[in-house]
């Protein structure tokens, strides 16, 4: 592979989490393979007051001074490919024509559902929500506030939609769009995206920490304590297990009251806050079962694929990505979204059949291995940067023929594709 000049660009979150790991570990293995990667970010640490906040929800339908400075940037690095992380609020899709005007190819990851739902998750009042998904304007996401309890913030982000819908960019604009999961990419379909530009490439671990052997004798919850994760799903259900089985919660997040309170109650239940990931590392190792009780359609889960690097077994609740993750009864379970009582009987299950339970193990580690691993994920992006080069060189509104013929999560994994 002739080295590259690849360009990242990335709009940072005030709390750092999932989206920030893979840019990390994207870029950190381009480098490693003798590329040279280029980052640029703002953050939205940025917007410290009432003015900031004016101005960003000005200039997120579309910045001409994030364009200024990204086609500066690009002009610095002279880069073979721009890959798009997050732009929004600060970047906004200005960056696309900063990218067209320089004629180069352009690759855009979707970590999230923002740009066929206002607040990402498709989740509202407790329920599974997909009223923005088909409509050319988003008004029921702007009525319901769903973009952080504003209909102010809510109609920001529908202006966007709308505005760059009606100019084709989320069609002309981008070469190849990349989703975690076969499940995401059926989404963004349904949502107006060509099916012909997404291609699947899941996130990756990397370093590789190798199998484990079960050895502590718990279950393990590792994610952000907050609604949509499904925390009051799992601690309703922990009582019907009758103290039988030990659970531990790591993270932070504004339900944090709410676990410490469960934690001293619920006889069984430990919290132990955030964790370094070293730390993290070290109890899925110990566990006998990682739980994944989102109630929202996740587009990936990063938890899932750490846990299958050790071979931990995971049990999850049966929406969004979850349902490409996990093959049920092979590299773990599904219950029933938002059911306590479900929930319970499959950790229940799987506590109690030990030679299941281990042949779950290798076969998350052998999922790991064919899907998430370094490697692989090096050869997947490798493909696509190349597939948008040559797309780049098509007429932008020409039909392209659809590179995974078959399209499923291994369109990429395994070299096939461009």
């Amino acid at each position: 592979m002739i080295p590259l000049r690849i360009l990242l660009l990335h709009n940072a979150y005030q709390r750092a989490g999932g989206e920030d790991v893979v840019v990390r570990r994207e870029r950190r293995l381009l480098a490693a393979h003798g590329h040279d990667v280029s980052l640029y970010t703002e953050s939205n640490a940025t917007v410290k007051n009432a003015w900031d906040r004016i101005r960003t929800a000005v200039q997120a339908p579309y910045s001409l001074a994030a364009r200024r400075r990204v086609a500066a940037e690009i002009q610095r690095v002279r880069p073979d490919i721009v890959h798009v992380h997050n732009f929004f609020p600060l970047l906004s899709p200005s960056v696309y024509d900063a990218c067209r005007v320089a004629r180069r190819p352009v690759v855009q990851t979707l970590h999230n559902y923002r740009l066929v739902c206002l607040n990402g998750f498709f989740l509202r009042d407790g329920h599974i929500c997909e009223d923005c998904l088909a409509p050319p304007v988003p008004w029921p996401g702007v009525l319901h506030a769903c973009y952080r309890d504003s209909r102010v913030g809510s109609g920001t982000v529908a202006a966007m939609l709308s505005l760059h819908r009606a100019l084709r960019t989320w069609t002309t604009k981008v070469d190849v769009y990349i989703v975690p999961t076969e499940f995401g990419r059926q989404m963004f379909i349904r949502g107006g995206f060509p099916a012909e530009k997404i291609v699947v490439k899941p996130h990756f671990v990397d370093p590789d920490p190798g199998p484990a052997e079960e050895s502590g004798g718990y279950a393990l919850f590792v994610g952000r304590l907050s609604e949509e994760k499904g925390l009051k799903t799992l601690l309703a259900a922990w009582p019907r297990l009758a103290q039988r089985i030990p659970l531990k919660i790591v993270g932070g997040g504004p339900l944090a009251p709410y676990v410490e309170d469960a934690s001293r109650s619920s006889p069984g239940v430990e919290w132990l806050r955030e964790q370094p990931a070293d730390r993290v590392v070290t109890l899925m190792k110990g566990a006998r079962v990682l739980l994944f009780p989102s109630r929202s359609y996740e587009t990936f889960g990063m938890v899932i694929a750490e846990a299958y690097a050790v071979g931990l077994p995971v049990i999850a609740a049966g929406v969004g990505a979850a349902t490409s993750l996990i093959a049920h009864g092979r590299t773990g379970l599904l219950f029933r979204r938002d059911d306590p009582d479900d929930l319970a009987a499959k950790v229940a299950w799987l506590w109690a059949h030990a030679e299941e339970r281990a042949a779950m193990r290798r076969a998350a580690r052998r999922e790991f291995e064919c899907k998430y691993a370094a490697p692989r994920n090096y050869r997947a992006l490798m493909n696509i940067y190349a597939l948008a080069a040559a797309r780049s060189r098509q007429p932008r509104l020409a039909p392209s023929p659809d590179p995974t013929a078959t399209p499923h999560q291994d369109a990429y994994v395994d070299g096939g594709g461009a």
